[in-house]
């Protein structure tokens, strides 16, 4: 049996790798200025190596699975996933009454001009949020976010984004969370309200 796990967890180590590179290509794709030659000969590539990878797929992403140090993970996910190429990834701690992240967004991540695109700066924040209350024991799914951009998000450099619970009335709990420069200068701000779906409670 370890010798079984041990395996797979190399080979999802392999597969956050692939990630990773799969990153640091859109990155690449973004901002290249390639001759067009060049670029052709980089799909002609990039095809061979997306038909390599479909010879066996499934039909969704990695799911939810507790890790060999017994914490529960979810290496599919958007924000978080390791072996999500869309995932930041997001690296989330706990501290006191909420949960934080350092966060560095990438030219990808554009939507004015030299600023991290709204839809993405919520995506973040709607996630800590719902980690907040999972961590305070009333895990939820989103009902309401309503987001209140403050100043322009710059992307590369690094940002702090916190999340807290705030309170509980039966089913329903919410969350306030901000992304914010190091100094603490609030850029974008947060709240949302969290429905735990009544077949969780109990479990």
């Amino acid at each position: 049996m370890s010798v079984e796990l041990g395996t797979e967890e190399s080979r999802l180590a392999a597969l956050c790798a692939l990630a990773q590179q799969t990153r640091d290509l859109m990155d690449a794709v973004a901002l290249t200025d390639v001759a067009e030659a060049d670029l052709t000969a980089a799909t002609a590539m990039l095809t061979a190596v997306t038909e390599r990878l479909r010879a066996t797929i499934r039909q969704t992403p990695q799911p939810f699975e507790i890790a060999p140090h017994g914490t529960l993970r979810h290496l599919g996910n958007a924000v978080t996933g390791g072996a999500n190429p869309h995932a930041l990834p997001l690296v989330i701690e706990v501290f006191g009454g909420g949960v934080r992240a350092e966060v560095v967004f990438r030219p990808l991540h554009e939507g004015p001009p030299n600023g991290v695109h709204g839809g993405i700066s919520a995506m973040i924040l709607d996630h800590l949020l719902g980690q907040a209350v999972a961590t305070a024991g009333s895990a939820g799914m989103t009902g309401t976010l309503t987001v209140r951009y403050r100043r322009p998000v710059p992307y590369g450099t690094v940002l702090v984004a916190t999340a807290e619970y705030t309170r509980t009335e039966g089913r329903k709990t919410w969350a306030e969370g901000r992304i914010a420069l190091p100094d603490g200068e609030s850029l974008v701000e947060a709240t949302g309200l969290f429905i735990t779906p009544a077949a969780w409670i109990g479990i």
